[in-house]
């Protein structure tokens, strides 16, 4: 099987060109195996890419564990970018994802990709709960670059609240110019990745109840990424994810 590696701000994944589909889609044990960085290939998830009526193309999304995931928001976007280099797509596209429908354009290297509305957050004393394709529970504070964010968030994840569904765990930090530092826990990969475009997205939109304006510059261990959006009250519109896709390398793997 031919396989093609992208990585959108360290957050990587395994693209297959499924439009034939061929790929064993139930075969969890071996998405699994293939996203292992040291008996596979590497990711933090894979993805397919698949032909869908009244859509450029569909994406499914498995995260590292090999179990079928939610929206994942760099992975939409190297997926984007996946599909221009075959050609599916020029600049703009209109495609489905596990959350529903999603636009997407790409200029200038970098892919801006529409989220879906939010209208609804949970505030809690110390935390924001919300759900931007994926649920997110997002908490800010200082020094989080000395943070520990594994321990921290695997203890959030497998609460009492969370350990059924689970919940990505964000850990962010306002810094003096408005911008964001953060670091995420994903469920799933069960540990932290270098950046989560659905995390980013949810941090972004609970540092605006806290005063922070649209767009948001958001710095990721693994990059920068800038989310834009239109508020009211806590309605949330015309969320855009906008940052680099990149292809790392292509090769061929026996399944």
């Amino acid at each position: 099987m031919q396989f093609h590696k992208y990585q959108g701000t360290g957050n990587d994944f395994v693209m297959i060109d499924d439009r034939e589909e061929k790929f064993p889609a139930q075969n969890y044990d071996l998405v699994k195996r293939l996203c292992d960085r040291r008996f596979g290939i590497g990711a933090d998830g894979l993805i397919l890419l698949r032909n869908k009526d009244g859509y450029d193309f569909e994406m499914v999304y498995y995260n590292a564990d090999g179990r079928p995931g939610s929206m994942c928001g760099n992975g939409g976007r190297c997926t984007v970018a996946f599909a221009r280099f075959l050609g599916v797509i020029q600049n703009k596209t209109h495609f489905l994802a596990a959350d529903g429908d999603h636009e997407a354009t790409v200029e200038n290297g970098l892919v801006s990709l529409k989220m879906n509305e939010v209208t609804s957050i949970e505030c809690g004393t110390d935390f924001y709960y919300l759900n931007t394709g994926s649920p997110h529970y997002v908490t800010f504070g200082q020094n989080v670059a000395e943070e520990n964010v594994y321990e921290k968030g695997r203890t959030i994840r497998y609460n009492e609240r969370f350990k059924q569904e689970g919940t990505n765990v964000n850990f962010a930090e306002e810094r003096p110019d408005k911008s964001l530092y953060i670091r995420t826990y994903e469920r799933g990969v069960e540990d932290e990745t270098y950046s989560c475009g659905t995390g980013v997205t949810a941090t972004a939109i609970a540092a605006s109840l806290r005063g922070v304006q649209s767009p948001v510059t958001i710095e990721t261990p693994g990059g920068k990424l800038e989310v834009s959006f239109k508020k009211q009250s806590e309605h949330f519109t015309d969320i855009y994810l906008t940052g680099p896709a990149e292809q790392v390398f292509k090769g061929e793997v026996e399944i």
